[in-house]
């Protein structure tokens, strides 16, 4: 698993509305739980739909997405002002220790999890900064996003943000997808 990305041929299909019925901007911004004048990054962050969706309630935003076709889409719909643009794996973050409040990945847990991107994670989101991770669930019926067999467990996700230093505080399984909130741990 890993490192599997999105078609940027399909990329139009991440500006469907139709995507909120899996996480709801709403849901997503009480899992943030914002005041405005957080740093956060956007994990895959394809074409800006749920960045577009945090961006007024973040004073800056990282848009990190492997693939520089993704930013040419998201620059022609219109970058808020507020939101720079990344093109990096999560394993290999340009972030200095500590310098993110926040950071979510909205359906591409699944493309980058790794011992060393979440060990990275832990390393750029500060002590008791926020991990909000929503994605497509193993145990869900396929009928929408990768197959089963590039899926991860709810579980499975826990733990392995629990083994580098995150507290889970909330977890949630739905019918195709799962949903984490944690902070990095204090030292």
């Amino acid at each position: 698993m890993g490192h599997h990305t999105f078609d940027v041929e399909r990329a139009d299909k991440l500006e469907d509305a139709a995507r909120y019925r899996y996480l709801s901007a709403e849901e997503l911004l009480w899992a943030l739980d914002l005041s405005g004048a957080e740093t956060v990054a956007d994990l895959g962050s394809g074409t800006g739909f749920y960045t577009d969706d945090v961006a007024p309630a973040a004073d800056r935003v990282w848009g990190v997405d492997l693939q520089s076709a993704m930013h040419e889409q998201y620059r022609e719909k219109g970058v808020p002002e507020n939101v720079d643009l990344v093109t990096t794996d999560v394993a290999d973050l340009p972030f200095d220790d500590n310098a993110l409040d926040a950071a979510f990945s909205t359906m591409t847990y699944h493309e980058f999890a790794s011992e060393e991107s979440l060990g990275e994670l832990a390393r750029v989101i500060h002590p008791g900064g926020r991990l909000v991770v929503a994605d497509w669930a193993a145990s869900g019926e396929g009928e929408s996003g990768p197959p089963a067999d590039e899926r991860y467990g709810l579980g499975d996700a826990v733990t392995a943000l629990e083994e580098v230093g995150f507290t889970v505080e909330f977890e949630a399984i739905r019918t195709e997808t799962f949903l984490v909130t944690a902070t990095r741990a204090t030292q």
